[in-house]
């Protein structure tokens, strides 16, 4: 049986780089590589690596996959993929898998900007990489003018406003980002109206099964094979809702009929429901409904 080797913890870009035997970094904390003038080396191909940085890939005109993690992700579209620190890259034998741009920056870039306190709120950064954006024409080539821009920026002279360049364009580049998953939920709705079917048909299953407990976001996002953040962005792109929200929503819904066309007292509904303590069901649906169980159930006698 063939071992597995372990992953190579890289805490800097201008490590990773050196693996990789790539041109070192123009600055410590960022890197930008275009792969029409740069290559990686071949006998690098099938090592993990575990990287301390955030990483976006450009593919403008691609065919070819590219393995993070156990998952593979098909760039033939062209697009964006995100990735967060402390996750890991495979890289690939296959020279077809660089092409476009790989942008590199520390978190300590960052660090004494706005942008390093909410860049969490960017929430592609933790998609899975078969959630990655895709891109029309017209958005490739903003994109692609961003990257540039980057380019020109590192190959300036260091002074006084470069880092508040560097850290504004990595800003607008996630801002475009946001924007362009937002219209990537909007036009491919019918893709999402079927996945949210799916959870809905889900949720109705677990709400029937009264040993489960309560469905969390996790469970059912890894039910439909997407990541817990990435549903929750498309749900509340599509419905205004977050997924637990959606997950609350459904719960009240069973729970009123419940209510309404059975005897069955508030507590053995909530534990029917999976809640621990009734105390807990009365208070969500209050919350929700802004009566008590009891009194809505009254509305109906």
């Amino acid at each position: 049986m063939k071992a597995i080797s372990q992953p190579v913890i890289c805490k800097s870009i201008s490590e990773f780089m050196r693996v990789l035997e790539m041109p070192k970094p123009l600055h410590p904390l960022i890197a930008l590589v275009n792969y029409s003038t740069e290559t990686v080396s071949r006998k690098n191909a099938g090592r993990s690596f575990l990287v301390d940085f955030y990483k976006v890939s450009f593919k403008k005109d691609f065919s070819g996959q590219i393995k993070y993690g156990q998952s593979y992700y098909d760039f033939e579209e062209g697009g964006l993929a995100f990735l967060a620190p402390n996750q890991l890259i495979t890289i690939s034998g296959d020279e077809s898998c660089y092409e476009g741009y790989n942008l590199f920056f520390h978190a300590d870039l960052l660090r004494n900007y706005q942008l390093g306190k909410n860049i969490h709120q960017y929430g592609f950064f933790t998609y899975s990489i078969n959630e990655a954006l895709f891109l029309s024409e017209k958005e490739k080539n903003v994109i692609a003018g961003l990257f540039t821009n980057i380019a020109a920026e590192l190959e300036t002279n260091t002074d006084a406003f470069s880092q508040d360049v560097l850290v504004s364009q990595i800003e607008l580049l996630l801002n475009y980002s946001n924007r362009f998953y937002n219209r990537q939920f909007l036009t491919r709705k019918a893709v999402y109206h079927d996945l949210i079917s799916q959870m809905d048909s889900y949720l109705a299953t677990r709400f029937a099964d009264q040993q489960s407990g309560i469905p969390t976001v996790l469970e059912v996002a890894n039910h439909l094979h997407v990541s817990p953040r990435y549903l929750t962005d498309m749900l509340k792109s599509l419905t205004g809702q977050s997924a637990q929200q959606h997950i609350h929503d459904r719960l009240i819904e069973r729970a009123k009929t419940i209510l309404s066309t059975t005897r069955l007292t508030v507590a053995e509904i909530a534990y029917q429901l999976g809640f621990e303590h009734p105390q807990s069901f009365n208070k969500l649906f209050k919350r929700y409904t802004h009566i008590s169980p009891n009194i809505f159930r009254k509305s109906f006698h």
